[in-house]
């Protein structure tokens, strides 16, 4: 088995990921809430980090992470206010966002989303990097409302605006920018001091990822909170730092492109290497994300 292979094979063994969530003691999971602006709180747990703002008559959600987690989550949500789910966002279609989007309906919750979160939910989908086949959703976890380019919601004295970047971890993925409280939640556009996953076979792509981050600059400020997909609340220096980072490997990985290097040389050349030690101790590794840029960079 080449390099490259044994790299994607270690990845999906260790990965805790999409395809290996019925791994996970879901018993041992909890559910933090950690301030993160005016009227905004992020919840972590297994999976894509939540956003929850509190408004005066009802509170928004910004993903749902796994179903099996969906009391603890809504139980965390009436652990910090009583006023009832309206709307919930998906970032993106995977299940570590959008798993519990069925539970979330059945409380009443509407969940909205791209078109393209929508399509991929409702089709069988396969997503590449895993080699997992993951079956169309049930009805019930569809969103009912989908946008093409924007939304905006009121929540009180607080505009939400969701904003639909480019394709770049995946082709829908959505920003959702809390104007009153100065927060941004990102979704995977944004794995905060880590290599991102780009999921090519859900129309992904290395550069739009940069993309999605300027999307996001534009918004933020020195005073702005930043929630990633995954990883710690964020600063826009944090941001700036990611973006950093994947913008050298894109100029040098699109160099050793120019020199006719194959994906296997792009990953001995070791481009990343001085990142390695720190971005590359989440569950991608440096050999699987530079295999996954040289894929994404050679489409172009």
């Amino acid at each position: 088995m080449k390099r490259f292979e044994l790299a994607v094979a270690a990845f999906v063994a260790t990965a805790g990921a999409l395809p290996l969530a019925a791994q996970t003691n879901w018993d041992s999971v909890g559910i933090r809430t950690i301030p993160a602006g005016h009227g905004v709180h992020m919840l972590v747990g297994s999976g894509g980090n939540i956003a929850l703002a509190v408004g005066e008559d009802f509170a928004f959600v910004v993903d749902d992470q796994y179903a099996p987690l969906s009391e603890k989550i809504l139980a965390a949500i009436r652990a910090a206010t009583d006023k009832p789910v309206r709307f919930l966002v998906n970032t993106h279609w995977h299940g570590d966002h959008a798993g519990g989007n069925e539970k979330m309906a059945k409380a009443g919750v509407i969940i909205v989303a791209h078109d393209n979160v929508r399509t991929r939910l409702s089709t069988d989908q396969f997503i590449e990097a895993f080699k997992s086949a993951v079956p169309a959703s049930p009805k019930g976890a569809l969103p009912l409302v989908t946008f093409a380019e924007n939304v905006t919601f009121h929540l009180g004295n607080e505009t939400i605006h969701v904003v639909h970047v480019p394709p770049a971890h995946t082709d829908g993925d959505a920003i959702v920018h809390f104007t009153r409280a100065n927060t941004i939640h990102m979704g995977d556009t944004f794995f905060n001091g880590r290599y991102p996953f780009i999921d090519l076979s859900s129309g992904g792509s290395f550069e739009g990822v940069i993309g999605a981050v300027d999307a996001a600059l534009r918004y933020a400020n020195d005073s702005t909170k930043i929630i990633p997909g995954h990883g710690a609340l964020a600063t826009r220096a944090d941001l700036m730092s990611y973006r950093s980072v994947l913008a050298s490997v894109r100029d040098r990985v699109a160099a050793l492109i120019k020199q006719g290097k194959t994906k296997e040389q792009v990953i001995a050349a070791k481009p990343t290497a001085e990142w390695d030690a720190s971005w590359g101790t989440g569950f991608m590794k440096p050999d699987v994300f530079l295999g996954i840029v040289y894929e994404s960079m050679k489409k172009k």
